[in-house]
């Protein structure tokens, strides 16, 4: 992502979340409203860390974050979460 202007201060990163399922496993259609919001994503952007935490992440990575963590934003059309580092739970 060349164009990425965003710079996250700090020990935040910026994840571009994965798309929600669109069907089950058994074929069935999930309406919109009945999604669940996506757990998983791809790290866009990471900040330079702190005295006291060193950054792990890189731009790249895929990972596994809580339900509710992060603060949506969005830009140039695209939406993402910007969250510190502690809220991710791992790295796929």
């Amino acid at each position: 992502m060349a164009d990425f202007k965003i710079r996250p201060l700090g020990d935040r990163v910026i994840i571009e979340a994965s798309s929600a399922e669109e069907k089950t496993a058994g074929g069935l259609i999930i309406p919109d409203t009945a999604k669940e919001k996506p757990q998983q994503g791809s790290v866009v952007a990471v900040g330079p860390g702190t005295p006291d935490q060193k950054m792990t992440l890189k731009v790249g990575d895929t990972v596994l974050y809580g339900k509710y963590s992060g603060t949506e934003i969005s830009y140039q059309g695209q939406d993402y979460l910007i969250m510190k580092e502690s809220d991710i739970y791992a790295i796929v």
